[in-house]
This record gives structure tokens, sequence and C-alpha cells, in this order.
């Protein structure tokens, strides 16, 4: 899968529930393009003049997704809930359009493992996740995310591949990126309180900290 064209293109939202209509209305205040799709005519009206656009189709029928573009869309959102089976017909569809990365809405476990099973590379619990948060994911290359009110965040990260074997002192992302490193892990191992000796390490993970727009740059460094 090309991180790049994961990055490229729009987002579109399929599933026009309470939890799908919030990401969508998050990623739009992002200033991302959001495709919203959802087969009821009474969703697609009620929220075609707080959202960009707007369509009525059944995600479930790839011929209606292909129509519509969504293969050459970089990420697509999954948020039915009402019905197992659509969302895993959804699912496969996406899949078999090549969208290269798939978020899908889970309502249990074993909702869950059969979302993984078919082809979703992200699976979410909408009862433990708020659309802004998943928002902030799915346009990201961030890990995890704790956004707090005042434009603070915490976050994990990938190590960025050319800032791999530098260390903080050398470093200093406080002060040219905005953030402050607190933690880093290799591979298997558990996490360490990071210092100015610290050295970033390949293939490993970071805890970061900062304002939201900073802590989204960092993590999109290559």
């Amino acid at each position: 899968m090309s991180a790049r064209r994961a990055d490229s293109g729009g987002i579109a939202v399929i599933g026009l529930g309470r939890f799908g209509c919030h990401l969508a209305g998050s990623l739009t205040r992002m200033n991302r393009e959001v495709l919203a799709i959802d087969r009821s005519p009474e969703k697609v009206q009620r929220w075609s003049a707080q959202l960009d656009r707007v369509v009525q189709a059944d995600a479930t029928e790839e011929g209606a997704l292909r129509q519509l573009g969504i293969s050459s869309f970089g990420r697509a959102v999954v948020a039915i809930g009402a019905s197992v089976e659509a969302s895993v017909l959804t699912v496969l569809a996406l899949v078999e359009l090549g969208v290269p990365q798939i978020w899908a809405r889970a309502t249990s476990e074993k909702h869950a493992k059969i979302l993984a099973s078919v082809g979703a590379h992200h699976v979410i619990f909408p009862e433990a996740e708020t659309g802004d948060r998943v928002a902030h994911l799915i346009v990201s290359r961030l890990l995890d995310f704790i956004e707090f009110d005042d434009d603070f965040a915490i976050a994990t990260v990938r190590v960025p591949e050319s800032l791999a074997g530098r260390t903080l002192l050398d470093l200093r992302p406080e002060e040219r990126y905005g953030v402050r490193v607190v933690g880093a892990k290799l591979p298997g191992e558990r996490f360490r309180y990071a210092s100015d000796g610290t050295a970033l390490p390949q293939g490993g993970v970071l805890i970061v900290e900062g304002g939201i727009d900073q802590v989204q740059r960092f993590a999109g460094l290559r």
C-alpha cells in the first residue's frame, strides 16, 4: 500500500447516523474534501445543507461506489451502525475498488473481527471514540491522539525516517517543531522516558506533546 496515495485524495464517509455526521462535519471543518454517502434520501436531504457533498447511494454495491469515483479516494470511513451485513459488504466493495485506507465502525468485538478479516485497516468503536478524535487520526499519521480544550495534544507517532538515530539534544524538537518528545520505544520494548541523550530509534514510536497543529506536522515528517 502506498502511504503517499493514502494521504492524497478525498475522504468518503459512508453512513450518516450520529457518528458519521459528526465525523464528516469534523473533517469538513479541517478543510478536507469529504464525500458523505447514505442510502436514505431523508438523511441525505437533512445533511445536504451542512455538508458540502452528500449523495444517496447503496454503498454495498461496488458499481454504485465506482460511479461515484471512490477508487480515487485515499481514505474511506464506513460509519454504518444499524446493519452489520451492510457494513461488511461495504468494506468488501471498498477493498475491491482498491481504497488504500479503510476505516470501519464496529458495534461489537465479533463485528470488529469480521471487519478486520474482510479488509478493514482500522476498526473503531464510536462509543469510545469521538468524531473529532477519529478525524484527527484519519487525516494524519498519528497512531493515537488525545486532544485537550486549550489547543494541546498528546500523541504517539512513528519515528520519521529522516530523524532516526539523532538525539533530542541534537534535534531540539521544541525549538524546531514546537513539540516535546516525552517518551520513546523500540518495537517489542516498553516506553522509556526521553532525555536529551535519547536517540530516536529506527522503526520506533514516540510520545510527543504540543499544539495540535505542531503535533500533526511532526507526525507528517518523512
